[in-house]
């Protein structure tokens, strides 16, 4: 399986996450991916990506032009109060654009399905830049108390920030990973000045979308996380957590403008999970009600079909009676049919499940030739360990 995983320890913007995924892909895919963004024609929008360094980590900046000019060196000119959520650039300053008509545009929901409706992009990108969109909606209407197709985007409206959504779309399409995971989400703290006027960070809308994902202030000042960051994060995202057991064969960084005391970027994994990751399912019912010949059927079919290990306990059960505590090891990922092989072959109407980690040397078999013939020896080592054993089948033979 293939499995994706963002570091979002210093938060969500949506530029950042595009620019860590655009590192993991292959140098014909990256041509395609700016050739494809740039044909869209998003009214004077175009995107680059550059070089860029945080920290000492070497990344890449997304960049978005807005009639040729850098959409964040217009930030850096102008002092107004217009903040744009999908490039904010992690710093809590107030910015603005150049265009001086941004600061008064407002965009509806139904402009944004115009635009995206009207995009040279798959049916199942611009499904997934609507589905982010609506996630946004829902939100800015929780914040205002206003019915989600009333409300009106600002800064999340303009073409830029469409263009962060349809960008991050199409990479997550192109990547194509079988599961997505995501570290608890950095917000930051502070206050932040948006269309609305002052607000705390995470700004309201923010908040909104990041309700039952895992987050924390930090320990910078400023907006970490934007409302387009958080809701690619909520739309792509399967799970949240630490960074699960995967052979990880790529690493993208994907840089913010501003330079923190901590590497301002986002980092996106690209890797496979491993079958034998370490986790093991130990699935176990109580029965008081088998045979000892029905309990060793059921323990032949359970072996026959994978499990690792299957034993019995004798214990004491409700109205006094003596019973047999069955427990079956098997692998993480074939849990739930282990589960439904103890359901069928015991007389248990339910079965308990216990997830965990474990600690095993590798093992190898080696051959050698005695008087007596062929030997096999099992050898086990890992962990400054090895050790050799017969194999009892031999020498019971011998």
């Amino acid at each position: 399986m293939k499995i994706l995983y963002l570091d979002l320890g210093m938060g969500a913007a949506g530029d950042m996450i595009c620019a860590a995924l655009y590192e993991l892909l292959t140098d014909d895919q990256k041509k395609v991916f700016i050739d494809k963004i740039n044909s869209l024609s998003l009214k004077d929008i175009s995107v680059s990506m550059r070089p860029d360094q945080k920290c000492g980590i070497t990344g890449t900046h997304m960049e978005v032009c807005l009639a040729n000019v850098p959409v964040r060196e217009s930030f850096d000119i102008h002092d107004e109060h217009a903040h744009h959520a999908g490039h904010h650039d992690h710093d809590g300053h107030d910015h603005t654009d150049h265009n001086e008509h941004r600061h008064h545009a407002h965009t509806s929901p139904a402009d944004i399905v115009s635009v995206l409706d009207t995009l040279d992009v798959s049916d199942n990108v611009r499904k997934n830049a609507k589905g982010v969109y609506d996630i946004i909606a829902e939100a800015e209407s929780l914040a205002h108390n206003t019915a989600a197709d009333l409300i009106h985007f600002h800064e999340v409206g303009q073409m830029d920030a469409i263009a962060d959504v349809i960008s991050a779309c199409i990479l997550f399409d192109m990547i194509d990973a079988d599961k997505v995971i995501a570290s608890p989400v950095c917000t930051g703290f502070g206050k932040v000045r948006c269309a609305h006027g002052i607000l705390p960070v995470p700004a309201p809308a923010t908040a909104n979308i990041l309700k039952d994902i895992p987050a924390y202030s930090g320990d910078i000042e400023g907006e970490l996380c934007t409302p387009t960051g958080a809701a690619l994060i909520r739309h792509f995202a399967h799970s949240f957590g630490r960074m699960p057991v995967m052979k990880v064969r790529l690493v993208g960084y994907g840089t913010g403008t501003k330079d923190l005391e901590a590497a301002n970027c986002v980092r996106a994994m690209l890797g496979d999970d491993d079958p034998d990751d370490g986790r093991i399912a130990e699935l176990s019912c109580n029965v008081d009600d088998m045979t000892p010949e029905m309990i060793g059927l059921a323990t032949d079919i359970f072996l026959e079909a994978g499990a690792k290990d299957v034993y019995t306990t004798p214990i004491g059960m409700k109205r006094s009676r003596p019973g047999v505590m069955i427990t079956m090891m098997c692998s993480y990922e074939e849990r739930e049919k282990f589960a439904a092989l103890m359901l069928k072959h015991t007389t248990t109407i339910g079965v308990r499940e216990n997830i965990l980690n474990r600690y095993t040397l590798s093992r190898s078999i080696k051959t050698v030739n005695t008087r007596f013939g062929e030997v096999r020896i099992k050898v086990s080592e890992g962990y400054g360990v090895m050790r050799c054993k017969y194999e009892y089948e031999d020498i019971s033979r011998i």
